[in-house]
C-alpha cells in the first residue's frame, strides 16, 4: 500500500515537473529563442546596424530617462508611504491603502487617457500650462509621468509587509535611549528592509523599462522625441521591418535578464540573512 502511494507520489510529481517545463518552454524559452534568431537573421553586422540607429539610441536614452525618474520618485514615495501606513494611525489609512493598489488595478491605457483628459486641450489645466510653457501630452513629461503612475505601487508594497512583520520595540527601545529618528531608521530599520527595498526598486525598474500602454497612448508616437524602446519596436513591426524590430527588442531581452539576475541576487541574499 505504501509503496503504490509512493508511486502515485512520484507519477503526480514528474507530471507536475513536466506540465511547469512545457509551460516555460512554450510560454518564455521558445519566444526568447524566437526573438535572438531573427535579430541575427541577417548578419551580425546588421544587428549592430539596427541598435547603433539613431532613433534606437533616442528611444533607449529615453526609456532611461523615464525608468530613472520612475525609480526616485517612487522609491521615495514608497518608503514614506510604507513608513505612515506601518507607523501611523490616522484617518483615510484604507483609502490610501486602496489608492496604492489602483495602478496595478486599472488598465494602463485607461491611465493615459485620464492624463490627456487631465493635462490636455479640453482640460482647464491647459491654458495654464501653456502659458508656463509647460507641455505634458505628446511630451517627454507625459511620458514620466505615465511611467511613475503605473509603477508606484512596487516599492511600498514590498515594504509594508516587513515593515509589519518586525513591528516597532527595536525602534522605541532606540527612542527611549536617546536616538534620534534618522539614526534610528538606520541603524535599526532599514538592516530588516534593506532586500525588500532593493527588491521593490528591482521590480519597478523592470515594470518602467517594458511600460507600453500609458505611454503609448502619451506619447504621440514621435519618433526620436517621445518614443521608448517598446513604441520603437511597434512602429518598426507595423513598417514590417521584422529584423531590425527583433534587433531592438534584444535589448529589452537583454536589459530583462540583466534585472532577473539582479533579483535573484536580491532574493537570495533576503532570504539568507532571515
Amino acid at each position: 500500500m505504501e509503496a503504490e502511494k509512493k508511486e502515485q507520489s512520484q507519477l503526480v510529481k514528474w507530471l507536475l515537473i513536466g506540465i511547469s517545463v512545457l509551460f516555460l518552454v512554450i510560454m518564455l524559452v521558445l519566444p526568447l529563442f524566437v526573438v535572438v534568431t531573427e535579430a541575427l537573421r541577417k548578419g551580425w553586422e546588421f544587428y549592430v546596424s539596427a541598435i547603433t540607429d539613431e532613433y534606437t539610441i533616442k528611444a533607449l536614452i529615453l526609456t532611461i530617462e523615464a525608468t530613472v525618474a520612475a525609480v526616485i520618485c517612487n522609491t521615495i514615495f514608497g518608503l514614506c508611504a510604507a513608513w505612515a501606513l506601518t507607523r501611523f494611525h490616522f484617518r483615510g489609512k484604507k483609502i490610501l491603502t486602496t489608492l496604492i493598489d489602483i495602478p496595478v488595478t486599472v488598465s494602463p491605457i485607461i491611465a493615459g487617457l485620464i492624463y490627456i483628459l487631465v493635462f490636455g486641450k479640453q482640460s482647464f489645466l491647459y491654458p495654464y500650462l501653456q502659458q508656463a510653457g509647460i507641455k505634458i501630452v505628446f511630451a517627454v513629461p507625459g511620458i514620466i509621468l505615465a511611467t511613475i503612475f503605473v509603477t508606484f505601487p512596487f516599492v511600498s508594497r514590498e515594504l509594508i509587509p516587513v515593515l509589519e512583520s518586525i513591528g516597532t520595540d527595536e525602534e522605541e527601545a532606540a527612542a527611549l535611549m536617546g536616538a534620534k529618528g534618522l539614526t534610528i531608521f538606520r541603524k535599526i530599520t532599514f538592516p530588516h528592509i534593506k532586500w525588500a527595498f532593493l527588491y521593490g526598486i528591482v521590480l519597478c525598474t523592470a515594470r518602467a523599462m517594458g511600460e507600453f500602454g500609458a505611454v503609448s497612448v502619451l506619447s504621440g508616437h514621435l519618433r526620436g522625441v517621445t518614443n521608448t524602446l517598446p513604441l520603437h519596436v511597434e512602429i518598426l513591426f507595423n513598417e514590417f521591418q521584422y529584423v531590425p524590430a527583433f534587433a531592438v527588442s534584444s535589448i529589452l531581452v537583454i536589459l530583462a535578464v540583466i534585472l532577473l539576475v539582479i533579483r535573484s541576487i536580491v532574493e537570495y541574499r533576503g532570504k539568507k540573512e532571515t
